[in-house]
Parts: structure tokens; sequence; C-alpha cells
């Protein structure tokens, strides 16, 4: 499911990209570099304008709702700890006890010096 998201979130992007470039600024833009006035023509001459600003609306609120969907998708679930290290604590195997030295006998470690 997350996977087709991302592939139509990629398309969307590269759409309105390309809808951007077309659309002409004050100094022209993009759209006369590439293929003179062909946006116009095939979107219907004066109301070309137009009619980018619409798609690039409605390609920017689809941009925005699928990476608001994607990201709550594949956020943290709550399911389990969401640490490496905790995840690592609650895996560790179990270590044996170890023997206990008893306080009343000699506990007390010869290191070959002076007595």
């Amino acid at each position: 499911m997350t996977g087709f998201l991302i592939v139509i979130h990629t398309i969307v992007s590269l759409l309105l990209i390309a809808v951007v470039l077309m659309q002409a600024s004050q100094g022209g833009g993009l759209s006369g570099t590439f293929g003179g006035n062909a946006a116009s023509s095939v979107l219907g001459g004066q109301n070309a304008g137009n009619v980018l600003s619409k798609i690039t609306t409605w390609l920017a609120t689809i941009f925005l709702t699928l990476a608001v969907v994607i990201s709550v998708l594949t956020g943290p679930s709550d399911t389990g700890p969401t640490s490496l290290v905790k995840q690592a604590a609650e895996n560790r195997p179990a270590v044996p006890p170890t023997d206990v030295i008893d306080p009343d006998g000699e506990g007390t470690l010869d290191l070959g010096g002076e007595e």
C-alpha cells in the first residue's frame, strides 16, 4: 500500500513540476522556451493560464495530501519499543547467576606481596 502511494506521489510531483514550468510568469517563463506557445494552443488560447493555475492547485493539493497520508502510514507504531537499545535489552539472553563469595570466609586477594 505504501509503495503504491509513493509511486503515485512521485508521478504527481513530476506532473506538478511540468505544469509549473509550463506556466508563463512575468518574464515569459519556460513555456515560451519549450515549443513557443504550445501550452496555450493546446489548452485553449487565452484561458490557458487559468487552466494551468487550476491544474497546479489540484496537483499541489493532491501532493500535500499524499505526503501527509504516507507519513501517517509509515510513522512509528505504538506496538513495541521505539528505541533500538530498548529492543536489544528486551531480546538479550538470560545470564545465569554467578557464584557469590562468602563474606565470612577469606575474602582477600593474595597479590603475592609482603605479608
